[in-house]
């Protein structure tokens, strides 16, 4: 009966293995690495920078957002204002998240906040009677956002009463239940540099999935 003999290759020892092998080793640990470093660091800097996942907390802004609503917040334009040191004031009917210190709940904490901007920089914000009223240089009679914003379907009635004209850098925030909502009606206007991002999508629940 014929044999037959099968030679194996045994790996060679690392002294004896060639230059460009070890080298190709070395090179993916130190790949492997950076990405075990980086990617966290990545993260931390998007969501500082970019954009952050938020949880709502609370009936302000029903009917449009709802409690444990989960959505993402953009943080881009914000940034991009601090780099070239301008006021960062998003659109009219802008939903936007702030940083809050004062009153909440009763007590006196940091807090943030989210809230649709109803006034911009120049406006005269006048509630009264239930209704809220803007008059700016474009529109010298007045125009009631409640009526034309994307809120208007859920906005009946406008508690309390305000008459205040929106200074530069500042903007004039409601909650979309104005008859449970703390917002610039209680505290006043909010500052540019308080404003953290504006909302972007609903992603969960996954039914009421949006884009604003």
């Amino acid at each position: 009966m014929d044999s037959i003999n099968v030679a194996t290759d045994k790996p060679e020892p690392e002294e004896h293995q060639p230059e460009s092998k070890k080298h190709s080793g070395k090179k993916e640990l130190f790949s492997t690495l950076s990405i075990v470093i980086l990617a966290p660091i990545i993260a931390i800097l998007l969501t500082v920078f970019v954009f952050q996942s938020y949880e709502v907390d609370g009936p302000s802004m029903e009917q449009t957002l709802h409690n444990k609503d989960r959505l993402i917040v953009v943080k881009a334009g914000k940034t991009w204002s601090k780099i070239i040191r301008h006021d960062y004031i998003p659109k009219r009917y802008s939903i936007v998240v702030f940083n809050y210190e004062g009153q909440v709940d009763f007590e006196i904490k940091n807090k943030q906040l989210i809230k649709r901007v109803i006034g911009l920089p120049g406006d005269r914000v006048v509630v009264k009677d239930g209704i809220t009223t803007i008059y700016n240089a474009e529109n010298p009679d007045g125009f009631y956002p409640d009526k034309l914003g994307p809120e208007s379907a859920t906005v009946n009635l406008t508690k309390g009463e305000t008459d205040y004209i929106v200074k530069p850098g500042e903007v004039f925030v409601m909650g979309d239940n104005r008859a449970n909502s703390l917002d610039s009606r209680v505290f006043g206007p909010i500052d540019s540099k308080d404003i953290v991002g504006t909302l972007s999508v609903r992603i969960f629940p996954f039914s009421s999935v949006k884009k604003f």
